[in-house]
């Protein structure tokens, strides 16, 4: 049984001695971590398999986000609980990017005092310390000219931005990225649609699996459009004649989706009885809240 824990400046100190929010593609380690060492979420947490190491996410919403994120076209980099540097610091494009080391941006606790807010603090044993606050999820993606930019996602339920202390620290967290340039979305479970939430949690062990090659995707592409109408069991099953197995067919198909080249109705779900629907590019990608850049936050 997990033990209860809570955060006090002894845990972050430890955090940051064991170079948590550090580093970056199977190098980084995010702040917070779904383990037996750390204070429980209020959510439940999943672990998802990404390109050689595992996502840590707190809460079914922040899964559901970080689904849409990783459909993200030009994505080279995905960090979850990302610190936000208390300090003054560089920019956070300098762990790609060595000559963005040389400007500072200021840190959560000068933006607070500027904004008039009461920095986040914790305590423990009579000792009092500044809450280091995170971003659930900083992208990396590449830009047209080939150069790296930010996009940071913060994921709430909308009853919990009801609370003014919760809207304080979201606009904290907001000043931060626009101190850097960045843009920052607010993800609310509003911004999507239930079931095309629902489709990508049933399909992303598919998704992630082991990449396909490119040709077998291509074929799982052809074959679905031509079989647009008919059940996702028929167009499989006229898949695996072309490529020679059940399970490669499926994975195919679901990765051709995932990576945004069949342009797959989500909103019709996943099951092998449903029909094959597919949509205009513009339009599957305006099912995704992070893609088309929408945001709950409107202040």
């Amino acid at each position: 049984m997990r033990t209860q824990k809570r955060h006090t400046p002894d845990l972050l100190d430890r955090f940051k001695a064991n170079k948590r929010g550090i580093g970056t593609a199977v190098d980084y380690v995010p702040w917070h971590r779904v383990s037996r060492g750390d204070p429980s979420s209020h959510g439940r947490s999943h672990l998802l398999a990404w390109r050689g190491r595992h996502i840590e996410l707190l809460s079914d919403l922040e899964w559901v986000a970080c689904s849409f994120a990783i459909m993200a076209p030009g994505l080279i980099d995905l960090r979850e609980q990302f610190p936000l540097s208390l300090e003054e610091a560089a920019h956070e494009l300098a762990a790609y990017d060595i000559s963005q080391s040389c400007h500072r941006y200021p840190g959560s606790r000068d933006l607070a005092q500027r904004l008039g807010i009461v920095h986040p603090r914790i305590s423990g044993e009579g000792v009092q310390a500044p809450w280091v606050m995170t971003t659930d999820l900083l992208l990396t993606l590449q830009r047209a000219d080939d150069q790296p930019e930010l996009l940071a996602v913060a994921c709430k339920c909308a009853q919990d931005i009801q609370s003014r202390r919760t809207v304080e620290k979201l606009r904290l967290e907001q000043a931060y990225w626009k101190a850097r340039g960045v843009r920052w979305l607010l993800i609310t479970p509003t911004l999507y649609e239930a079931s095309v939430g629902l489709t990508l949690r049933r399909t992303i062990p598919w998704g992630l699996e082991r990449e396909v090659p490119a040709a077998v995707r291509s074929i799982a592409v052809r074959v679905a459009t031509a079989c647009a109408g008919h059940t996702l069991t028929h167009a499989l099953a006229r898949i695996a004649e072309e490529v020679g197995a059940l399970d490669l067919a499926q994975t195919a198909f679901w990765q051709a989706v995932w990576r945004g080249e069949l342009t797959l109705d989500l909103r019709h779900g996943w099951r092998p009885h449903r029909p094959v629907v597919l949509m205009a590019h513009d339009d599957f990608y305006a099912l995704n809240p992070i893609v088309s850049r929408r945001s709950a936050w409107t202040n």
